[in-house]
Parts: structure tokens; C-alpha cells; sequence
């Protein structure tokens, strides 16, 4: 199977879960800026998880270009990965209506790392498939965002019972290392698209 289907379907899939995530923003009950104020958590927790899941379809989109063609276990892979993903409305929303308090926040960390795990199995994925001397093969290398993601989210997922705070404050860290799109597999494309 061609990979513009599966793109298609997870193209939606994640704009639904923006379209969620955006919906559990509820308007104030006052006219004035101060009514605001309470929803602040709210809000920020929306604007972390809308970073993640752009994060996500960045970096999925330049996945699926380094694949020919999509097999069974690619198809499983990807629907491990949007289903943690679909988790993140949820999430987002239980951390924000309680303020970023302990168990939230460590459940919002908890579908940080297995949406990580996810997105790690659905590259292993296409590795077996299209093989180790693949484009997604020669382009991941050693990859130490994606190694060190997991273990900031571990922390996270800890330290909530100690500070949600610094438990949150991590997670954004997470975010940030990511905001730079993943560009090798954007070097292995163009480099294969020069020489055929």
C-alpha cells in the first residue's frame, strides 16, 4: 500500500485532536482580563500539548517521505502512535482543570512517553519493512533526542509527586529540544533526490 492513504488518515486523525484539545478551552464568566486569570492552567497546558501534537505531525510527515511502501506492521505501528496521541485532549484537560496537580500531571506524562515509545515502534516499524539500509534507516543514526525524551518524561513522571511544577517544566524542556524540526531525515531525502 502506498503511504498517501495512511497520511490522509493520520492527517485527520490529528486534526481532530487539535480540534478537541481547543474545545475544552472555555470562555470566562466575566467581562474583564481578571476573569482570565483562573483558566491560565487551562490555557498553558492547551499550548504545551498543541506543541507536542504539531511536534508529532512535523515529524511524522517526514517519516512517511522516506517510505516507499506501507506494510501491515507499519499500519498497527501507526495506529499505536495515534492512539496515545488521541489521549492527549484528555490529558491536556485533567492537567489543566486541576491546576497541574500531582496524579494529572503524571498522567499527562505517562502519554508523553508512551506516545514516545509509539512514535520509536512505528520507525522500528518501517525499518523492518524497507530494511536497515533504508532511507529512515541511514537518516536516524544515533538519535539522542529520541533517547533522551523517554527519560526526561520518566523524570516528569515522578517528580509530579514531588512538584508538578518541575514535573511540567520538563515536559516543556522535551517540547522545546523537538521544536527544531528533525532534519535528518530531510538531509537522507534530498541528498537520494541529487543523486537519482
Amino acid at each position: 500500500m502506498k503511504t498517501n492513504r495512511l497520511e490522509a488518515f493520520s492527517d485527520g486523525v490529528i486534526a481532530i485532536i487539535i480540534t478537541i484539545m481547543v474545545l475544552e478551552l472555555k470562555a470566562p464568566h466575566g467581562a474583564d482580563f481578571l476573569a482570565l486569570k483562573p483558566l491560565l492552567p487551562v490555557f498553558l497546558s492547551y499550548v504545551l500539548s498543541f506543541l507536542y501534537v504539531g511536534i508529532y505531525w512535523n515529524n511524522h510527515h517526514h517519516l512517511l517521505h522516506s517510505v516507499k511502501h506501507v506494510s501491515a506492521g507499519v499500519l498497527w505501528a501507526n495506529m499505536h502512535l495515534l492512539f496515545w496521541l488521541s489521549l492527549f485532549p484528555f490529558s491536556t484537560a485533567w492537567m489543566g482543570e486541576n491546576h497541574v496537580a500531582s496524579a494529572p500531571t503524571a498522567a499527562y506524562g505517562f502519554v508523553l512517553l508512551m506516545a514516545a515509545i509509539a512514535y520509536y515502534t512505528l520507525q522500528c516499524a518501517i525499518i523492518a519493512s524497507q530494511g536497515p539500509t533504508s532511507l529512515l534507516g541511514l537518516a536516524l543514526g544515533r538519535d539522542w533526542k529520541g533517547k533522551l525524551s523517554p527519560l526526561i518524561y520518566v523524570a516528569a513522571i515522578g517528580l509530579a509527586y514531588v512538584n508538578p511544577w518541575i514535573a511540567t517544566g520538563l515536559n516543556t524542556f522535551a517540547a522545546l529540544l523537538w521544536l527544531v524540526p528533525d532534519r535528518r531525515i530531510e538531509r537522507v531525502l534530498q541528498k537520494h533526490a541529487s543523486i537519482s
